[in-house]
């Protein structure tokens, strides 16, 4: 893919998510639709990888294990060195979308929209902390869940873009909860898993969010999952650096291991 076809398609991801509507319940999150050109989405669906194309990802939980030990979350990184064995048209459309995401226009718009949820967080020089994007690739099938939650501290803004090929399994989007004071919570509103959408939130200790048990109406529920990690301390640039490699190791490891 060109440079021209590339800034295309980073223009019109980062202008969905400026014309992004706000969400306020329970939280700051921008509900975000369009994400994709209509006929980069369209390939998108065309060069879905295959099963055996993955790896299983652990998840926060065991809950995204099934009984037999399998995973119920399996995942693509989408940098370079991770993709580098799928087929060449599969190759070159995912290394592009993983740079459109990791570009720095598309994390400033998410910086730019997110503001009030990230200066609530870090004060008035949010602009000024780092942030490292990680886009991954994933799919999840029957059985998959998530507790609720509120992200780790270390992720700095969370986002979900969903790639069904309908709107047949809208009803396995994201839950966001509120907390009461005694510690129970409130189903307080719920992503439709639409074509070409998702959701984007700056992460914080109010932010909490679940999936409910996927039941076998599902095939795949597959989507992007493009997270940025906190990058503003000497750690932190160690901790994101070394985990991008410690995952190529593994993935390199396992695709040794099914030759």
């Amino acid at each position: 893919m060109d440079r021209h076809e590339l800034n295309r398609i980073i223009d019109h991801v980062a202008a969905a998510i400026d014309a992004a509507p706000v969400g306020q319940d329970p939280f700051f999150h921008l509900k975000l639709g369009n994400i994709f050109p209509p006929d980069v989405y369209a390939k998108m669906m065309q060069e879905m990888p295959v099963a055996s194309d993955y790896r299983r990802m652990s998840g926060r939980t065991k809950s995204t294990r099934k009984m037999d030990g399998g995973g119920t979350r399996v995942k693509i990184d989408l940098f370079p060195e991770y993709i580098r064995h799928l087929p060449r048209e599969k190759r070159e459309l995912w290394n592009a979308i993983g740079k459109v995401l990791c570009s720095a226009k598309v994390r400033d718009a998410f910086m730019r929209r997110l503001a009030p949820g990230l200066e609530r967080r870090y004060g008035a020089n949010y602009q000024k902390v780092g942030m490292y994007p990680i886009p991954i690739l994933t799919r999840d099938v029957p059985g998959y869940r998530i507790g609720i939650h509120p992200d780790t501290r270390w992720k700095g803004m969370t986002i979900q873009l969903y790639l069904p090929r309908d709107n047949s399994i809208d009803h396995v989007g994201t839950i966001f909860h509120s907390r009461n004071p005694d510690k129970t919570f409130i189903r307080a509103s719920q992503m439709k898993f639409a074509p070409n959408s998702g959701y984007a939130f700056a992460v914080d200790k109010n932010t909490w969010h679940s999936v409910d048990t996927v039941g076998p109406e599902v095939d795949t529920r597959d989507s992007i999952l493009l997270t940025y990690f906190v990058d503003k301390n000497p750690l932190q640039v160690l901790r994101n650096r070394g985990k991008r490699i410690g995952n190529f190791l593994l993935n390199e490891v396992r695709n040794i291991a099914r030759q």
